[in-house]
């Protein structure tokens, strides 16, 4: 943020939730970017450590949150299988925004408007982790095994490598 602009809701909230977790945080702060790999650097962080908060639907009023590796993407098929369901979908960024109160880009399960259930992918909890933080720019350097256990996820190898 740098230029002295009062934090968003989005982000009040999300800082709000860091800290009612009781998890230990880093806050970064950082301009437009327009790649991940900008994002880990101004982070501090190499791409693979940067975990995306992925909305996914199971049903109607049934989302969930995915964490993913920046260098990883979701594979469906684990994903299905781990939560036991033959359809997920992903909602558009009007729903997603609905049910989270957090625009796409900056989408993350603390401070969500529903505590809906997470779900990290196996690599988040072996390292130093950077989680989104409610705005654009900002985010939460924060130990992946810990992040994981505050939010009570559910632990599994539910990606495959991007591309």
């Amino acid at each position: 943020m740098g230029d002295g602009a009062a934090p968003s809701e989005g982000e009040r909230r999300a800082i709000a939730g860091l800290e009612a977790s009781g998890i230990q945080f880093e806050v970064t702060r950082h301009g437009p970017v327009q790649s991940l790999a900008e994002a880990a650097e101004a982070r501090g962080i190499d791409p693979a450590g940067i975990v995306k908060t992925i909305v996914v639907r199971r049903g109607d009023d049934d989302f969930l949150f995915v964490l993913v590796p920046g260098d990883r993407t979701i594979s469906w098929p684990k994903l299905r299988a781990l939560l036991g369901v033959t359809r997920l979908s992903m909602p558009d960024a009007d729903t997603a925004k609905d049910v989270t109160g957090y625009v796409r880009g900056t989408i993350t399960p603390f401070g969500s408007l529903v505590d809906w259930p997470v779900v990290a992918d196996s690599r988040v909890p072996e390292r130093r982790v950077s989680i989104g933080a409610g705005a654009h720019g900002v985010a939460a350097n924060v130990d992946g095994a810990a992040l994981v256990h505050a939010l009570g996820a559910t632990v599994s190898d539910v990606t495959e490598p991007e591309g």
